[in-house]
């Protein structure tokens, strides 16, 4: 597939991948920062919003490691990583434990 076309294949080429990466991640921190919003339990721009970034940060490392791991294409690991950094620390220790004890049994 040619990922030049794609706006994954664009943001590469004009930022770089670690710039595409840290997209990606903000955009899954964003996502899940405007469903609290809209639920009520915070304010858009509240001082919450500034935890979100080393949870960015710590997200887009992990979901970069996962997707290498899987030997994924980039504009598929982006999203990885966007999911990843949407469900948080704590979704991705649920989804961990999970395939970690599928593979023990």
């Amino acid at each position: 597939m040619n990922e030049g076309f794609s706006l994954v294949g664009f943001l590469d080429s004009w930022l770089g991948g670690a710039a595409t990466t840290l997209i990606g991640a903000a955009m899954g921190r964003l996502m899940y920062h405007s469903l609290e919003t809209k639920k009520g339990k915070r304010r858009f721009f509240g001082k919450e919003l500034i935890w979100e970034i080393p949870i960015c940060i710590g997200m887009a490392l992990i979901g970069d490691s996962v997707a290498v791991y899987l030997e994924l294409s980039r504009p598929v690991s982006v999203g990885v990583i966007a999911a990843l950094a949407y469900l948080g620390p704590r979704g991705a220790e649920v989804i961990l434990m999970n395939w970690l004890s599928r593979k023990a049994k």
